[in-house]
């Protein structure tokens, strides 16, 4: 079964590959997936990325804080993004 993690306070110059070598360390990646912006397409400063379950808690314990490109990573289990009320124009 697989696990999606976030990771937060991403510095902007890390590329999807380098993070993925990062997470690489503690198991087999799946998917890395950085969040843009949806009108200027600018990177946001955090993304996913998906795991085993196993290797994920792993990473999650050993990356949470380390320090990469500058900025010291955010990394915890993902949660379901909470329902948001219709947009009113």
């Amino acid at each position: 079964m697989t696990k999606s993690i976030y990771v937060g306070n991403i510095a902007f110059s890390t590329s999807e590959n380098e993070l993925r070598d990062i997470f690489a360390q503690y198991g087999e990646v799946i998917s890395v997936k950085f969040i843009n912006d949806r009108e200027t397409g600018r990177f946001r400063g955090f993304g996913f990325v998906e795991m085993d379950d196993a290797a994920a808690k792993e990473a999650v314990n050993a990356l949470n804080g380390k320090e990469v490109g500058g900025r010291a990573l955010k990394v915890n289990e993902a949660q379901e993004r909470e329902a948001r009320p219709p947009r009113r124009y």
